[in-house]
């Protein structure tokens, strides 16, 4: 997939356009955990008992932006100027593919001035609990998990390990009506709805995986969580007792240090340094520790080389990663899929900006079971309770999303039949 990639972005190039959105043509969609084992040699992965594809990446080229600072919307279309064997377009044949993008914008622009006939969005009820969604692991067997974690800890094989669990669900609602209530229960700065005919993804991930903007490469680490408070005086305990926690920091400084050394390999001499150190990030139902790394890319390298570097993240598999990631491979049951890889774009101006996918739901092609997937870090000390614990208040911002979509769907049908 990765080398598919590389060839596509070789073959295609757009310069950056000031005035447009970051975005104005490329490549989107998701990049699964195990795109890795295209660059590492890992053992076979668990079983992919739910069938999901380990990559699904869509060219775009007609989009509509929507820049919510000054509430306009930009329409887009790219204009194809090279036949399929590189050969620029005679004039005529870019005049008519230039007249084609033009009309293609003006019906879009009709489209988007007709009324809309969607389902207003109904918030979810306050207190309204979702309700309890079974484990790919019992709790018991996560439990030994991380115990057999901690073990490899102490042998010397791993500092850190990332173990998560899959909660499956019965969807009883359209995807996008999930979305929809999602961004109200818990926006997030990278906010998608994907839908393919294998799977479609539902998702509000919190943490930037890779940024690559010009030659300036961006990475921004999350590690640490507490849930929100019941009250500002509570939430303020818990953000205090995050921020002064031994191990909290601790675990924080190894997984930055590890984001440094995957910018690193592929940034000039010199040029990495953090920006930005344990600052704290509130969500609706979580709070994290974030710090940020940059650098500046090396002359010869590109996006995909940036991806190979810094796949998977450390926040989501552990250090050191390799060693990590077999681990992994042995403790969890099932195949990740596209949790903990990365969603986002490539550009064909050579840009890049991902998000790991996390706080993500994933339907299969039958609409019916929706998958979500939560994990947390595995120190010396960690206390198997409370990482259970950690994982289940991450599910828990997808899952309150549901029952409101679920009534948004009911009515929209209703008034259907």
């Amino acid at each position: 997939m990765l080398g598919a990639l590389e060839a596509l972005l070789d073959s295609h190039s757009s310069p950056d356009i000031e005035d447009l959105p970051p975005l104005h043509g490329g490549i989107v969609g998701y990049l699964g955990y195990d795109v890795i084992r295209e660059v590492e040699h890992l053992p076979d992965a668990p079983p992919n008992d739910h069938g999901m594809p380990d990559a699904v990446m869509s060219i775009i080229g007609s989009l509509a932006a929507f820049d919510h600072w000054r509430q306009r919307i930009y329409l887009i279309e790219s204009v194809v100027t090279r036949d399929e064997a590189g050969h620029t377009l005679s004039e005529a044949e870019l005049l008519a593919a230039r007249d084609a993008a033009i009309d293609a914008v003006k019906t879009s622009a009709q489209r988007l001035a007709a009324p809309s006939e969607a389902t207003v969005v109904e918030p979810p009820v306050p207190g309204e609990r979702h309700e309890d969604v079974p484990s790919s692991m019992s709790s018991g067997r996560y439990l030994d998990a991380v115990v057999t974690a901690k073990e490899h800890i102490l042998a010397g094989d791993i500092f850190q390990v990332v173990l998560a669990q899959r909660y499956d669900i019965e969807l009883e609602a359209d995807p996008f009506d999930v979305y929809r209530v999602l961004r109200q229960v818990n926006p997030s700065p990278y906010m998608y709805f994907i839908r393919h005919d294998e799977a479609t993804l539902v998702g509000s991930s919190p943490e930037p995986m890779v940024q690559l903007r010009g030659d300036h490469i961006v990475s921004r680490p999350i590690a640490g969580t507490r849930k929100r408070g019941l009250d500002e005086e509570h939430d303020r305990r818990l953000a205090a007792e995050l921020l002064e926690h031994p191990k909290e920091r601790a675990e924080h400084v190894m997984l930055v240090d590890l984001a440094r050394n995957d910018v690193g390999r592929v940034a000039k001499f010199g040029s990495v340094q953090p920006e930005e150190f344990m600052t704290l990030e509130r969500y609706s139902h979580v709070m994290h520790l974030t710090s940020q790394v940059t650098g500046t890319i090396r002359p010869g390298l590109g996006p995909i080389d940036v991806l190979k570097a810094t796949l998977p993240a450390g926040t989501v598999s552990g250090a050191p990663k390799v060693r990590a990631m077999e681990i992994i491979d042995e403790l969890e049951p099932v195949r990740r899929g596209p949790y903990a890889g990365v969603v986002g774009y490539l550009d064909w101006s050579g840009n890049l900006d991902t998000a790991i996918c996390i706080r993500t739901m994933f339907v299969r092609a039958d609409g019916v079971t929706a998958s979500l997937q939560a994990g947390a870090g595995i120190v010396a000390d960690s206390d198997p309770e409370d990482e259970d614990l950690e994982c289940r208040n991450k599910a828990a911002a997808l899952l309150a999303a549901i029952p409101a979509a679920r009534r948004m769907t009911a009515t929209r049908r209703s008034q259907e039949s």
